[in-house]
């Protein structure tokens, strides 16, 4: 800061007032302290600014993985609700696991963030003391917990989970078998099985044919090992229900692998409406619950409850899934070629 108050011939303390919002330091000669910032490369050190207004300019994030596309967009959509407002996440990843989730919660609170956001609505009892007891905003997504620390942004997954159930009953399938993961780590893939399960019984249907792949998160290699384990135990099935787009690719490969008609002799249906759903051959059905929107909707309840948009009383903003129908489910009608008169 000084070797630009000598190149512009100010004080320094006009460069600091020049580098803030809402200076008081004439356009000339902030334009020139501006022009000099830029020619030496300086960066404004706003630590101590920061601990005299009591803000450190960041929000503590915990997504469960870092190579997951749905995550990345909710990170987007939370970086686009910030931008506007000078705030940046800072991300931690769980890997899945409450007892890292704790760790990490811990650690981030430790540098004064001024909101944190987590995945999931579940956390182990002393997280979840640290949470309450934070002195800020606290954002749950990707779920609708029972019993909310604070704010919520999204939806029920075992209800996404029925509607699937519901779709496949609807098209004739009774013998529904469900893939997803070992239990005891991914809390919403653990709602997602318990909502396949209540959807069946609804039906009056068998909820028994469940393979767990593997410890979330479960992979396209581990969805198709799993739907062999299924063919051998359960080959009358019909239908197969993922847990996410990526373990249904994996069904839907092997199934191809082993000559079976996709969806005449086993209807495949994923969640999350992953890219490669969209591109695999047949297209599978899948549900959409726009990752994006949770992260706009995360950065705006941030937003609200530090004052820098208007407030509001809701507490709860939920995410309503879109089901997409696709032909690994339902099949695509064959055009007919008039023959030549």
């Amino acid at each position: 800061m000084q070797d630009v108050a000598r190149r512009v011939g100010v004080s320094p303390m006009t460069v600091s007032r020049a580098l803030r919002d809402g200076t008081s330091v004439n356009a000339q000669t902030r334009e020139a302290i501006l022009q000099a910032v830029d020619e030496l490369g300086y960066v404004f050190d706003a630590t101590a600014a920061n601990l005299r207004n009591q803000r450190t300019g960041f929000v503590a994030v915990t997504i469960p993985s870092i190579n997951n596309a749905n995550f990345a967009d909710t990170v987007r959509g939370l970086s686009e609700g910030f931008r506007e407002h000078g705030l940046q996440s800072l991300l931690g990843y769980t890997d899945y696991d409450m007892a890292q989730e704790e760790v990490l919660v811990e650690q981030l609170l430790r540098r004064r963030p001024e909101a944190i956001i987590v995945t999931g609505g579940r956390h182990t009892p002393r997280c979840r003391r640290l949470l309450e007891s934070a002195g800020i905003p606290v954002v749950e997504t990707w779920d609708l917990p029972a019993e909310p620390v604070g704010h919520v942004v999204g939806f029920s997954n075992a209800a996404a989970a029925g509607m699937l159930v519901d779709h496949l009953v609807e098209t004739g399938r009774k013998r529904i078998a469900f893939i997803g993961g070992e239990e005891g780590r991914d809390s919403r893939g653990a709602d997602r099985r318990a909502g396949f399960v209540a959807a069946m019984r609804r039906h009056g249907l068998d909820a028994t044919r469940l393979v767990a792949a593997g410890v979330p998160p479960v992979s396209m290699i581990e969805g198709a090992s799993a739907t062999r384990v299924l063919l051998e135990q359960w080959p009358d099935i019909d239908a197969i229900l993922c847990v996410s787009d990526l373990v249904a690719f994996g069904a839907l490969t092997e199934c191809l692998r082993l000559g079976i008609v996709m969806p005449d002799q086993i209807a495949i249906a994923g969640f999350g409406n992953y890219e490669v759903a969209e591109v695999s051959v047949p297209p599978m059905t899948t549900v959409d619950p726009f990752p994006e929107a949770i992260g706009r909707g995360s950065a705006e309840a941030v937003l609200r409850a530090l004052g820098l948009v208007e407030r509001s009383d809701a507490h709860t903003a939920e995410i309503v899934p879109q089901l997409l129908v696709r032909a690994s489910t339902v099949p695509v009608a064959r055009s007919v070629v008039p023959a030549p008169a």
